[in-house]
């Protein structure tokens, strides 16, 4: 056992996921780690959210509330908590054994760091697995310039990083995780466990999969302008703007390809290549919009070829 073994919270931010509550909730019970807070907040939800909070009410402290969003119901999960560490996972996501164990391990080897991450798994809505996500090593100048994003379900970040960067912004609804990294990854080290330690769902009904109205869309722009408009931002990657504003035009013409707005993907795009042409001829740009026209479609495709197999099988 080891001789301190600081509070971990975890907060379910919950709104019509009923149907996969139960498999995070128990997710979070099976962890081997003793000191865990688990939070449940549903946000509003219509459907069997409540039922399902109920069979676990002697195991985790549960509130429901008026529908206010995502940010400010994980704002007020971590302002209510006592935990040292704190951490969060989608309703339909889940943790795998082991997790916060490793977590909390890394943390305190590693007492400069503010966050771990991990690699995770992607699964369909039957829980079935499609692929490994392997995350890349932590490069802040990546994430800010490229618009990377390696921590994904399974990141836990210290509390003290928390109360110096301040709340997730409620204004976002996409991308406020992306934005919740690039702030505080000005104030310590990422590490990331190359391990697979959790689980994440796509569904037709997930908010990868969803479509995106243009406010939304520009997000990433937003995000990335503000982002060098801050005074303490270093210099080397305050000379990256032109490109980081390419790029996140870039992901932003994504965005509005995947929602099906041509015109306003074309106008992001034109932006892009006009703040940095050498865009035009990168890999990773090529890959991005050949991620629009494969990433949704191949998904929904397995998942309808499973679903075949399924019957057949049953049929036989």
């Amino acid at each position: 056992m080891r001789s301190h073994s600081p509070v971990v919270s975890i907060v379910i931010p919950a709104y019509n996921l009923g149907r996969y509550l139960g498999e995070a909730i128990e997710s979070v019970l099976n962890q081997d780690y003793p000191n865990i807070e688990r939070i449940v907040l549903d946000d509003g939800s219509s459907d069997n959210t409540r039922d399902v909070i109920k069979q676990y009410a002697s195991r985790v402290y549960a509130e429901s509330q008026s529908n206010m969003g995502q940010a400010k119901t994980l704002n007020k999960g971590w302002r209510m908590s006592k935990g040292e560490i704190l951490a969060f996972i989608s309703a339909d996501d889940a943790l795998l054994p082991g997790a916060v164990s490793k977590a909390v391990t890394c943390l305190d080897a590693n007492p400069d760091a503010v966050l771990t991450y991990s690699d995770f798994k992607l699964i369909d809505g039957d829980s079935r697995a499609i692929r490994r996500v392997r995350t890349a090593e932590f490069n802040y100048e990546d994430m800010l310039v490229n618009g990377s994003c390696p921590p994904g379900p399974g990141a836990f970040f210290r509390r003290s990083a928390f109360e110096t960067v301040g709340p997730w912004d409620d204004s976002l609804k996409i991308m406020l995780d992306y934005d919740y990294w690039l702030r505080l990854g000005l104030r310590g080290r990422f590490i990331r466990i190359p391990e697979v330690l959790a689980l994440y769902r796509v569904h037709d009904a997930s908010q990868t999969f969803a479509g995106f109205d243009e406010s939304k869309a520009q997000e990433p722009v937003s995000i990335v302008a503000r982002m060098f408009e801050m005074h303490d931002l270093p210099e080397r990657l305050a000379s990256c703007k032109a490109k980081a504003l390419s790029n996140a035009n870039l992901i932003s013409a994504q965005l509005n390809f995947r929602a099906g707005r041509a015109r306003a993907g074309f106008l992001r795009l034109r932006k892009a290549f006009f703040l940095y042409p050498r865009n035009l001829f990168t890999i990773r740009s090529a890959r991005r919009l050949l991620n629009v026209l494969f990433n949704r479609f191949g998904h929904r495709s397995l998942h309808r070829w499973r679903q075949m197999l399924s019957r057949i099988r049953g049929g036989r």
